[in-house]
């Protein structure tokens, strides 16, 4: 899987010794150029936009957020409740799978709740009332995933209720409906999910509120086709009689963040081995997960390359091979691009590996504020 890094911009003159490593530094002036984007197709195409918490969620960021978009998406109780106390506008929830202990909560909480299975809404039925608004996921049963384990709709998928199955009285007590196809894709591939699915719920138009396209849509990367999909919006909003709503999560933070390391050790085993205080494991998950290989600000196209790994004792640690922009001994600071969606979110305090701090970065005016330091605590709250 290939990394979908744009051009550094404004962090190529970012000075990496300004913060503690590691950490991740946020440049709010690429995060409201990408919101400007989102915010446009919301005008000229009369979609509703919401953005996913699970790819971005820092909340210091939410009043800028809700400048320009309609709400937000999560998935579950806990991102409900992080969505309620800090950000504006709709809340959306779907979740996989709800816990009955929840549902009360989340229902007072949430604008939409989005189930993913008719049976799952059945069975929660006692919880909801006339005002309650319901969604249904479905799985189009199209898939268009470059990576089968990233893709919703891949055989056998647990992502939605298969379109195939879909009954009348299934959408009883239903204003909407839900899919998710997409990951990192541009407009081509939404089009194509949507011809396929189009004719196996258009009987069901009638009685929809509005349709959910989910998330998945890298709108504010440079090549995106969008006025190509603000036609595509209008003309379903006019064919179906539906509000269309999307979900984007990526395209928020899309190169608007860095993940700043060090190198702590440098040594030989048939090639140049670096240790680094950014791990794989714990900082950057997908890097193992997708696989892929994550871009390097001002990493050299030619010379030595240095495999790089985190401190953790996992052998399998490895970020990558590497040639760097620097001396390839202890002490110097490197950064990856376009790591402040997912990466940061996922993090783990798994073997003591300390968490990245948080910048907040301007880089119009070049202003520069820690958002949150983490401490061991982090760690040894998580454990009994």
């Amino acid at each position: 899987m290939e990394t979908r890094a744009g051009d550094p911009g404004a962090f190529a003159r970012f000075d990496l010794n300004r913060v503690p490593t590691p950490a991740f530094v946020v440049d709010e002036v690429v995060v409201r150029r990408n919101l400007a984007v989102l915010a446009d197709i919301k005008a000229r195409s009369g979609a509703k936009v919401l953005s996913a918490l699970k790819a971005f969620s820092m909340w210091s960021l939410a009043d800028v957020v809700g400048e320009y978009l309609d709400g937000v998406c999560t998935s579950g109780l806990w991102e409900a409740r992080l969505a309620r106390d800090n950000y504006k506008g709709e809340i959306a929830t779907y979740c996989a799978g709800y816990k009955a202990a929840d549902m009360a909560e989340i229902v007072a909480i949430s604008d939409h709740v989005i189930f993913n299975s008719p049976m799952q809404h059945a069975r929660f039925a006692s919880y909801l009332d006339a005002s309650t608004d319901v969604g249904l996921r479905i799985n189009p049963e199209h898939a268009e995933g470059e990576v089968a384990k990233y893709d919703p709709c891949s055989p056998y998928s647990r992502l939605g209720f298969p379109v195939s199955q879909l009954k009348s009285e299934h959408l009883e007590g239903v204003s909407g409906i839900h899919f998710h196809s997409l990951c990192e894709q541009d407009f081509e591939p939404l089009k194509r999910t949507w011809e396929a699915l189009k004719p196996k719920i258009a009987p069901y138009f009638g009685q929809l509120k509005w349709l959910n396209f989910g998330g998945g849509h890298h709108i504010t990367r440079a090549d995106y086709q969008r006025d190509d999909l603000v036609e595509f919006i209008k003309s379903v909003r006019a064919e179906t009689g539906c509000e269309v709503y999307l979900e984007p999560g990526e395209a928020i933070a899309l190169d608007a963040g860095i993940l700043v390391g060090e190198l702590l050790d440098v040594f030989d085993n048939g090639m140049p081995i670096g240790i680094t205080d950014i791990s794989a494991t714990c900082h950057m998950p997908d890097v193992i997960e997708a696989p892929y290989r994550p871009a390097m600000l001002g990493e050299r196209l030619e010379g030595p390359a240095i495999r790089l790994g985190g401190p953790s004792c996992l052998a399998g640690d490895i970020i990558g091979d590497y040639r760097l922009p620097v001396a390839a001994e202890a002490g110097q600071r490197f950064a990856f691009l376009d790591q402040a969606h997912y990466s940061m979110v996922k993090t783990t305090t798994f073997n003591g590996v300390p968490l990245p701090s948080i910048w907040l970065w301007n880089s119009d005016n070049d202003e520069l504020r820690c958002v949150r330091e983490f401490y061991w605590t982090e760690f040894r709250d998580r454990l009994s």
